[in-house]
């Protein structure tokens, strides 16, 4: 049946950024495919609340607090899974993100530390990663980016940099690997995530947002888990190098930071 194709028996996967959101949507949703999961984030107490919730659908959950902006920290999820799962079939790139700035407030050392925690991690975590996929005979690796790596909106200078490099190291990390081991992306629109919840909860911007997505609402973290999903498992196993929009819709940006004129 095609539906098991999207399983994922036996397997192990290494999730960053799964305290909450879309990272703990993910995390479980991997689970329920009946993948064992390394969970990482800086928040111990979130992650036990998800390893909980892993070990409730039968599945073994690996808790590591970690400050993930910390390359080695991250790379070494990859040997954790290993030395306690076994193995290594999955990672999720998932932990990332920078703070809206102007673009006179944005320093080279903000912008260099944006790229450095959307991509440099998501590079060290990868390299470490290969080897063990190609013990086990390849793997997936899924980058979650976003949807101002192709939209231009005000403020957003130094996260859509990042994320636009995040999506185009995808389709490089894609190539070097092919062929046993697939890379692809999920290119993230507006998530209600905690992330998003200052903005969300005022309900003139969350209102203005919806209006600006032609599906006209928000996404949810397990739209975007389902996706993780997909690309983790056999059900796109013809599929590497490839961005998949998860996005509502949107062309242009959903949320003015209504910056003034320089």
């Amino acid at each position: 049946m095609v539906t098991d194709m999207f399983g994922l028996p036996g397997a192990v996967a290494v999730v960053t950024g799964a305290g909450r959101g879309i990272g703990a949507a993910s995390a479980i949703a991997l689970a329920e495919a009946g993948a064992d999961v390394v969970i990482s984030a800086r928040t111990e107490d979130q992650l036990v609340e998800v390893a909980g919730r892993i070990e409730a659908l039968g599945r073994k959950a690996v808790v590591v607090p970690a400050d993930l902006s910390d390359v080695d920290a991250a790379a070494s999820l990859a040997q954790t899974a290993a030395s306690q799962l076994g193995r290594l079939d999955v990672v999720v790139n998932n932990v990332g993100g920078t703070l809206p700035n102007t673009f006179l407030t944005t320093t080279p050392e903000f912008l260099e530390d944006a790229f450095h925690f959307n991509v440099t991690t998501a590079h060290a975590l990868t390299k470490a990663a290969v080897p063990l996929m190609l013990d086990g005979g390849g793997g997936s690796v899924i980058n979650i980016s976003s949807v101002m790596g192709r939209l231009a909106g005000r403020g957003f200078l130094a996260y859509g940099t990042a994320k636009a490099a995040l999506t185009h190291y995808t389709h490089l990390a894609a190539t070097d690997l092919a062929p046993r081991i697939r890379v692809n992306a999920i290119d993230v629109g507006s998530v209600h995530t905690s992330a998003l919840d200052v903005v969300a909860r005022d309900e003139k911007i969350r209102t203005s947002m919806e209006q600006a997505t032609p599906l006209r609402r928000l996404g949810h973290p397990d739209e975007v888990a389902a996706a993780v999903l997909y690309l983790a498992s056999r059900a796109s196993g013809y599929t590497t190098g490839s961005v998949l929009r998860v996005d509502g819709g949107i062309g242009a940006p959903n949320l003015d930071f209504a910056l003034p004129d320089l």
